[in-house]
């Protein structure tokens, strides 16, 4: 999230002086059954870790709602608000399933910290329990996984890269209880997101100080040991990336296939980079677009052909309904814009994620949006379905659908809000 453009200024000038410009650096290994592991209850401060009730159990959606919540094609599984997870505020989401149970679990973001919910009986959603901040309380916490291991940073000054064996969940007695971070990463300070390569077993911090090494670009951290990160360089020859995907390339343009790829949203353009050898990261390409507000996220199609971005502050900036715009990146040297999509209300788009021929975007006041990209190849983009989280409007602000997280086996979708904190959704029958 970013705010008007006087703010945002305000903001990276403060938080560029919170990092250091090293990419190597000690690793802090915390006990995992005690001990706050460098700071996680930032410094020292009592914990709100939150009740777990659960605010509105399942509902499905009729007639247009469900209680209180414009929908179409979606029910609610349960609400849990913020104060039953003892946070002023939500933002980021992920999931986590667990391979020797099968057992769901949500991964929330949360102002003080990331809270973990397993949702996989519906009926019975268990809060698990908070690993703090690690240091400040902030508005920007991001969260993703690897080899069962949660990887979290934020925009709090110093916070570096808490790393949490997600296997700790399967025995923790008497939930929520308070958790602690394995290991911590301090070869970063603040960081704005991170990008993981599940295939590669590299993390990738972005919006980082621009000041540091890499001018608030991308660290590239080795998790394949995922409690003994190391950092093995980066890249900033783009500036500072807000948000990024990486992906080991298998699309169309054959120069590239097997290359790991990465796909920078830098506030003003899009940065395309093989950084598959890290000591040699080399730039392939940038785009830009007409009536840019800020550059936020994109997110590939599976067949790596198209590349859908939001662009975060084109609503307030220009008036535009939610848009959305599809490029089309079949040779990686010379991406073109393919078209553009303009949703239903005028909210501002966040994050989106393709599964299959599906679009999920997380819409702030619209709540979340389906999109149906079956036919992207022809131009052909429409809305299937939508769960509304916000009801009172669908203006152009920042409270609402923050993320979701919509690849579970079971196809329970989970949505992090910001003022109303961890729903879930499913598939009206």
């Amino acid at each position: 999230m970013v705010k008007p453009h006087f703010t945002i200024l305000l903001v990276f000038i403060i938080l560029s002086c919170s990092s250091d410009d090293s990419f190597v650096s000690p690793i802090d290994n915390g006990g995992n059954n005690g001990g706050n592991n460098g700071g996680n209850n930032g410094g020292g401060s009592t914990i709100d870790i939150g009740s777990g009730d659960v605010t509105r159990g399942a509902t499905p959606c009729e007639s247009g709602m469900a209680a209180i919540y414009p929908c179409d094609g979606y029910d609610l599984v349960f609400h849990m608000n913020l104060g039953s997870l003892g946070a002023g505020s939500g933002n980021d989401i992920w999931g986590w399933t667990d391979t020797e149970n099968s057992r769901e679990y949500a991964l929330i973001g949360l102002n003080n910290g990331t809270a973990f919910v397993d949702i996989t009986d519906a009926s019975n959603p268990i809060y698990v329990g908070k690993m703090p901040t690690a240091t400040d309380n902030s508005t920007w916490r991001d969260v993703k996984v690897y080899n069962n291991h949660a990887f979290v940073v934020s925009e709090a000054p110093d916070h570096g890269m808490q790393i949490f064996d997600l296997t700790r969940l399967r025995n923790v007695q008497n939930p929520p209880q308070v958790l602690t971070a394995d290991a911590r990463y301090t070869g970063i300070g603040n960081a704005h997101n991170i990008v993981i390569n599940e295939e590669m077993g590299y993390a990738y911090p972005v919006g980082t100080a621009r000041n540091d090494a890499f001018n608030g670009g991308v660290h590239f951290v080795s998790i394949q040991s995922p409690t003994s990160p190391s950092g093995v360089g980066g890249y900033g020859g783009n500036g500072y990336t807000h948000d990024a995907q990486v992906i080991t390339y298998q699309g169309p343009d054959p120069d590239y296939t097997g290359q790991e790829i990465f796909v920078g949203a830098n506030e003003n353009q899009i940065a395309i980079v093989d950084i598959t050898d890290k000591s040699n990261p080399v730039g392939i390409s940038t785009l830009s677009y007409t009536n840019v507000g800020y550059t936020h996220q994109g997110w590939f199609t599976e067949d790596h052909r198209y590349f859908i971005l939001g662009d975060e502050l084109d609503e307030p900036d220009f008036g535009f309904n939610s848009r959305t715009l599809i490029f089309d990146f079949s040779d990686l040297d010379n991406p073109t814009l393919h078209t553009t999509y303009l949703g239903p209300t005028g909210a501002i788009d966040h994050n989106g994620y393709v599964l299959g021929d599906e679009f999920f975007l997380a819409n702030y006041s619209a709540g979340l949006r389906v999109l149906d990209i079956s036919d992207i190849e022809n131009a052909n983009i429409s809305e299937k379905a939508f769960f509304d989280t916000l009801p009172a409007n669908n203006t152009a602000g920042f409270d609402g659908v923050w993320s979701v997280y919509p690849f579970f086996e079971s196809g329970k979708i989970i949505i992090s809000d910001t003022v109303g904190g961890l729903f879930v959704i499913q598939k009206s029958n």
